[in-house]
C-alpha cells in the first residue's frame, strides 16, 4: 500500500490534496534489479524521490581482503555482470603497475579486443531492455540476435559466457584458439550488416521520441557535481573518455588521430540522447575491435602471459587507476602491505555514481516518465551494491 503524507494543501478549484509516497521497487519490473525509489507525488508529478540501495549488497571490497590476486580475478568481473572483461582488466592493471610487470604485446591486445567486444555487448543489452520498458518488445529480439553472434566468439575463447575469467595478473589465461581472429572478423562483420535492422526501430520511432526527447534533461554541471560518467555524461555534452584522456591497454594508438576510436557525444542531455550514444559507441567499438583483431593477425606468435612466482605479492604501497568501463569510470584504489592479498581494494563503480543523480533528476517530471529516465540512466544494480 502507498504511504500517505499528513501534508495537505489545496489544489486547482479549491480541492484539498495530500502529497502521496510511492515506493517503487524494491522488486519491480521497471528496475535492473533489486533497487528502490521513494518518491513523493503531487498528484501526477513528482515532487522528491529517493534512491534507496543496498538490498543486493555483494559485499566485494571485504572479499577482496581474504583472497589472493589470483582469486580476485574471478570475483573482480560479477559486480557489473554487463562488463565482466573490463572488470576484470581494471584489477589486473593496477597490481601489474605496483609489480612493474610488463605484459606481452599479444596479451595486451587481445585484452583490447575483449574489452571493446564486451562493451558491445553491454549496450546492445541496453539498446533492446529500455525499448522494452517503454513497452516496444521488437528491438530486444535484434538486439539479442547480434548479441549471440559476439558471445558465440567470447564463449570460444574463455568458456564463459557472462563471468569471462579469462584475464590474469600478467596477461590472459590461454593463447587464442586456432582460426578465432577470423570467427571475430566474421562476427563483426555481421553485427555490422545487420545493425540497421536494430537501428530502424530506433531511430526515427515517433513514439520512442515522444517518450524520450526532452524527458529527463541532465546538463554538464549536474554531471560535473554528481561525478557522473561514461555515456550518461557524453550525452550531456561532456567531452571526456579516459581511452582518449587517460589511455591504458593499446587506446593511445587507437584513439591518435586517423585511428578508429573517436569520443561520442551528444548535447541535449535527454533519455533520447543517451540513447543514441549508445547506438553510435556500438559501431565506434566494432571498429575498434578489428582494428585489433588486424593487428594480432600481424603479430608473431609468443606468449600471453608472464610467468608468475608460486605465491604472487604485491610491493607495499597504495596506488589508484580508472579504466572506461562500458558504463562509465571503473576505480580501483589498491592498498597493498607486501602480502599475498590487499590490505584494501575500493572500488569505484560507474553505476552507484550515475544513479544517485536521480533524487535531482526526477522532481518535477510525471510520473509517467519516470520509467523512461530510469531506464536511460543504464546502470547495473550489482555495481551500485558492490
Amino acid at each position: 500500500m502507498p504511504e500517505r503524507e499528513l501534508t495537505v494543501g489545496v489544489g486547482a478549484g479549491g480541492l484539498a490534496t495530500a502529497d502521496m509516497v510511492l515506493n517503487i521497487g524494491p522488486q519491480h519490473p521497471a528496475t535492473h534489479g533489486v533497487l528502490r525509489l521513494r518518491i513523493t507525488l503531487d498528484g501526477e508529478r513528482i515532487k522528491s524521490a529517493e534512491p534507496i540501495v543496498g538490498y543486493m549488497h555483494r559485499g566485494a571490497e571485504k572479499l577482496f581482503e581474504v583472497r589472493d590476486y589470483r582469486q580476485i580475478m574471478v570475483l573482480a568481473n560479477r559486480h557489473d555482470w554487463l562488463s565482466a572483461f573490463s572488470n576484470e582488466i581494471g584489477v589486473a592493471l593496477i597490481a601489474e603497475r605496483m609489480l612493474g610487470m610488463d605484459v606481452p604485446e599479444r596479451a595486451t591486445w587481445t585484452r583490447t579486443l575483449l574489452a571493446e567486444l564486451n562493451r558491445v555487448l553491454n549496450h546492445l543489452m541496453f539498446l533492446g531492455s529500455y525499448p522494452l520498458e517503454l513497452g516496444a518488445i521488437t528491438p530486444i529480439f535484434y538486439s539479442f540476435r547480434e548479441r549471440e553472434e559476439l558471445q558465440a566468439v567470447m564463449e570460444e575463447i574463455s568458456g564463459g559466457r557472462m563471468h569471462y575469467m579469462f584475464g590474469r595478473v600478467g596477461g590472459l589465461r590461454d593463447d587464442l584458439p586456432v582460426g578465432w581472429l577470423g570467427r571475430v572478423s566474421e562476427a563483426i562483420a555481421a553485427v555490422r550488416r545487420r545493425m540497421p535492422d536494430l537501428e530502424s526501430l530506433l531511430i526515427g520511432n515517433e513514439i520512442l521520441h515522444a517518450r524520450t526527447r526532452g524527458v529527463g534533461v541532465i546538463d554538464a554541471k549536474t554531471v560535473a557535481a554528481y561525478g557522473l560518467s561514461g555515456p550518461i555524461a557524453r550525452a550531456s555534452g561532456v567531452d571526456l573518455d579516459l581511452r582518449r584522456d587517460q589511455p591504458y591497454l593499446n587506446y593511445a594508438e587507437l584513439f591518435a588521430p586517423g585511428g578508429p576510436g573517436r569520443v561520442v557525444t551528444r548535447t541535449e542531455g535527454d533519455s533520447l540522447a543517451r540513447l543514441e550514444v549508445l547506438l553510435e559507441q556500438v559501431h565506434v567499438s566494432l571498429d575498434i575491435a578489428q582494428a585489433c583483431v588486424d593487428r594480432l593477425g600481424s603479430l608473431p606468435a609468443g606468449p600471453v602471459n608472464v610467468k608468475l612466482p608460486k605465491v604472487l605479492k604485491v610491493p607495499e604501497g597504495t596506488d589508484y587507476l580508472a579504466t572506461e568501463n562500458p558504463l562509465g569510470f571503473n576505480g580501483y584504489y589498491l592498498v597493498s602491505r607486501g602480502e599475498k592479498t590487499p590490505w584494501r581494494l575500493k572500488l569505484r563503480s560507474a553505476s552507484f555514481n550515475n544513479i544517485q543523480v536521480l533524487s535531482e533528476l526526477l522532481p518535477g517530471n510525471l510520473l509517467a516518465d519516470m520509467v523512461a529516465i530510469l531506464g536511460s540512466m543504464f546502470f547495473v544494480v550489482g555495481d551500485i551494491d558492490k
